[in-house]
């Protein structure tokens, strides 16, 4: 007789968040398999907004009514802790703006499978009203789940599906450019073919790491690493790969070359939404990896980690220098932030009340970066030639005499992005940088004399990126504009509305920083860990 097998145990009401999200994105493909092209958009785009809002007020409501799981759920397969619904929340918020801008015009292709400058393509373009090619919306949605599910998996193998279902829509919204077809293309090609080998290294230590606990749970391996040396190859080699794959996500060092090409060639909102969302969603991930399931081997991954981190921001703040074109110029100033970051990943040695000051920290400057990224990407969509957007720093040139409010509010988030005081950068940057001297000053820690030369490091870089920011206002303002200057597109509603929160969460948090940070140290204390 077969013994009865158990029925899994799922808790729809703390995953309803999950649910929508991706239960939308199931919708939007029955949309575009049965709805006349005509009716299309006008499905999608309330559709899409009305699940990221509703996705959003669940989270809420958990929160709120002091909802917040104590365990984790789905049979273990995902931890949703305060942690988690704070990324959930901040990865909504950037997603619902991020798609205000996929809805202006003009960003995607009328034919993605036309050939670059054929007769089918300006035939194609010739008769799209705008409602050609609104498969992006379901994609979009699909990635947003995967960042969604990132974050909170709590096993390596529902990690890696999160992974993928996060990054495969990313690969084809990146191609879908409607100008400079051939560079968006080149940069769908190049981000797929890195990202697939990241997979690789990724599964591939998923597979080292089990050989060596017997398990992929975060927990279990947390469980394993007390029990054992955590001297064993298996381990250090699935380590290792698992970093790789990790730390690609985010665009630290040495694994960053794909950024600069794909922030360039793809449209616009997608590049938003991957230097905030997917950052978002990949930090999460390192978090819940290192932290909760290597957090019995930190002595051995913290060196290299402070390594990487350290690289990570000279990198990015010096090659960001040599930048000629504005899209570019921000990429490496998104990996010379993901250093910044993981700065604050450094900073886990001690109890669990000085790790939650660390995570604070992390989950603090994640959702002010985020939002101020979406902000100067909107901005950067309304400069235009004639081929395009006015990607070329010389095109920028006496902006602010042309479009004086246009160009300080880009000058107000470059130097957020600098960490200038009253600016809600300069505050994400001091709670990162306090935690980890904090967490350097702690007793026994064989490595905590590092943490101040990381910041040391760090405080440097950051006055380098300001070079680098203050050019490109300097260049605005105090330079003049060319006769044939780019012209600065009429904006739409959903794009004034994106730079205006964008602009008052930046200047906001800067005066008042207390009440996000008492909302992310609220989320910093129910962390799964050990």
């Amino acid at each position: 007789m077969n013994p009865a097998i158990d029925a899994p145990t799922i808790e729809y009401g703390t995953l309803a968040p999950l649910l929508i999200v991706f239960g939308a994105a199931i919708i939007g493909v029955l949309v575009e398999a049965f709805a006349p092209r005509y009716l299309r958009k006008s499905i999608h785009v309330p559709l899409t907004l009305l699940s990221l809002a509703g996705a959003f007020a669940l989270v809420l409501v958990q929160v709120l009514r002091g909802q917040v799981p104590t365990a984790p759920s789905a049979m273990g397969a995902l931890a949703v802790d305060g942690p988690s619904l704070f990324l959930w929340g901040v990865i909504l918020v950037l997603s619902f703006v991020c798609v205000l801008l996929v809805n202006d015009e003009g960003h995607f292709v009328a034919s993605a499978a036309s050939v670059p400058g054929s007769a089918d393509e300006e035939g194609a373009e010739a008769v799209d009203n705008g409602s050609g090619h609104t498969e992006v919306y379901p994609l979009v949605l699909f990635a947003v789940g995967g960042m969604l599910l990132f974050p909170a998996a709590n096993d390596l193998l529902m990690m890696f599906v999160a992974l993928e279902v996060m990054s495969l829509p990313l690969y084809l919204l990146c191609g879908l450019a409607r100008r400079r077809r051939l560079l968006s293309q080149e940069a769908s090609m190049k981000y797929f073919l890195l990202g697939a080998f990241s997979s690789a290294f990724f599964l591939y230590g998923t597979a080292m790491v089990y050989g060596f606990a017997g398990t992929v749970s975060l927990p279990g391996i947390n469980h394993a690493l007390s029990a054992g040396s955590g001297l064993d190859p298996l381990l250090l080699i699935g380590l290792s790969m698992l970093g790789v794959g990790l730390l690609f996500k985010i665009g630290a060092a040495p694994f960053q070359a794909w950024k600069p090409d794909v922030y360039q060639g793809a449209p616009t909102p997608i590049t938003a939404l991957m230097a905030s969302g997917t950052l978002v969603a990949a930090v999460g991930a390192v978090l819940r990896v290192f932290w909760v399931g290597l957090g019995n081997l930190d002595w051995d991954w913290r060196p290299v980690i402070w390594v990487i981190a350290a690289l990570t921001m000279i990198v990015g703040s010096v090659l960001a220098i040599t930048q000629t074109e504005i899209k570019r110029m921000l990429a490496y100033s998104s990996v010379a932030h993901a250093g910044f970051l993981l700065v604050g990943v450094m900073a886990t040695f001690g109890t669990a009340e000085q790790n939650a000051v660390s995570l604070k920290a992390i989950l603090f400057y994640l959702a002010v970066y985020g939002v101020t990224t979406v902000g100067a990407f909107a901005v950067v969509t309304l400069i235009r030639d004639p081929g395009g957007e006015a990607g070329h720093l010389s095109r920028w040139a006496g902006l602010g005499k042309r479009a004086p409010m246009l160009a300080g509010t880009f000058a107000f988030f470059l130097l957020a992005f600098a960490g200038i005081p009253l600016t809600s950068g300069f505050f994400g940057k001091y709670a990162v940088f306090a935690a980890a001297v904090d967490s350097g000053t702690q007793p026994g820690d064989p490595i905590g004399g590092w943490m101040v030369g990381l910041v040391v490091v760090g405080v440097i870089a950051s006055a380098v990126a300001a070079f680098f920011y203050v050019r490109v206002i300097v260049l605005m303002f105090f330079s003049e504009p060319a006769a044939d200057g780019p012209a600065i597109a009429v904006p739409s509603m959903g794009t004034v509305a994106v730079i205006a929160v964008s602009l008052l969460v930046t200047v906001g948090v800067g005066l008042y920083p207390e009440s996000v940070l008492g909302i992310a140290n609220d989320a910093a204390s129910s962390l799964f860990i050990r």
